[in-house]
Parts: structure tokens; sequence; C-alpha cells
């Protein structure tokens, strides 16, 4: 937690950058980990971040396949940006159906899964393993979920 009165607008500049591109199968959820997981690597960061971005990473990917496509197969376009001062900015966007309302969404245990086998909680895991998420979305256009977590490193 940042120190009251500091800000962080997290626009450090970029010092690396990798893009990624993946059909939105389920399969896939462990692919998009896994490689964010070692791009970031290079920062040199704690295993306790890792696994913050693992999880975080997980939960947008995984709103892409389940609600962003539903039944069909799309693609998860995926960019991990990282910046000067241990920042990371990761953008996972799909071209699904998208969110009619936002704020709605982000509320913990909001579902629109009719059989409930949907917690609604990924907004609040994202929101809980990053320091900031930012959701953007249009109905029948798409989503895009921007995670940012600032590292400490060893």
């Amino acid at each position: 937690m940042k120190p009251k009165g500091t800000k962080n607008s997290f626009t450090s500049p970029v010092i690396n950058e990798m893009s990624l591109k993946l059909p939105s199968l389920s399969v896939n959820e462990g692919m998009a980990r896994a490689a964010i997981a070692a791009f970031c690597s290079q920062l040199d960061p704690l295993p306790v971040e890792i696994a913050d971005i693992k999880c975080a990473v997980s939960e947008a990917v995984t709103n892409c396949i389940v609600h962003g496509y539903k039944e069909r197969v799309g693609t998860i376009y995926i960019t991990v940006k990282l910046c000067n001062e241990g920042i990371v900015r990761i953008e996972i966007k799909d071209k699904g159906c998208g969110i009619e309302d936002v704020r709605q969404a982000r509320q913990p245990l909001y579902t629109t899964d009719a059989e409930n086998e949907r917690s609604g909680m990924g907004f609040t895991v994202m929101e809980s393993f990053c320091d900031k998420v930012r959701v953007y979305s249009k109905c029948g256009k798409g989503t895009t979920v921007t995670l940012f977590k600032k590292l400490q490193g060893k």
C-alpha cells in the first residue's frame, strides 16, 4: 500500500514489451499465465509478486474465454509492458460481446451466469492482486482489462 499523499500514475517509460495472441480456449489460460510470468521475471520480482500476476492474469483471461466469447472461439490479445520503477502493465483484450454495465460487473459476487457455476469474483480477485485495474468495455465490441502492478523486487 502506498503511503498517504504519494501518487503513482503508472506512466513510467517502457523498457521492454511483448505481445501475445491466443485463441480463447481454456487450455490457453495456463499458457498466458506462464508466458507473462516468464517475461516479467526479467525485473527480478519476488515469488509472491509473480504469483499475484499469474492469479490476476488467470482471472482476466478466463473472463475473455467464459464471458467475452461465451460459446464461440475468438482471439485474446495480450500486451505486457515492463516500465521503469518496476511497473508492469498488462493489457488483456477480447473482441467479444462486451459488458453492459462495468460498474455493476465489478461488484463482488455479481454474475450473469444463470446456472450459478461462476462466483462473480473475477474483478475482485484482479483488484486484490494488482495495484490498479482499469476496465473498458463496449457492448458488441469487446472488453479491455488493464492490470498494473508495481514490483518491489529482491
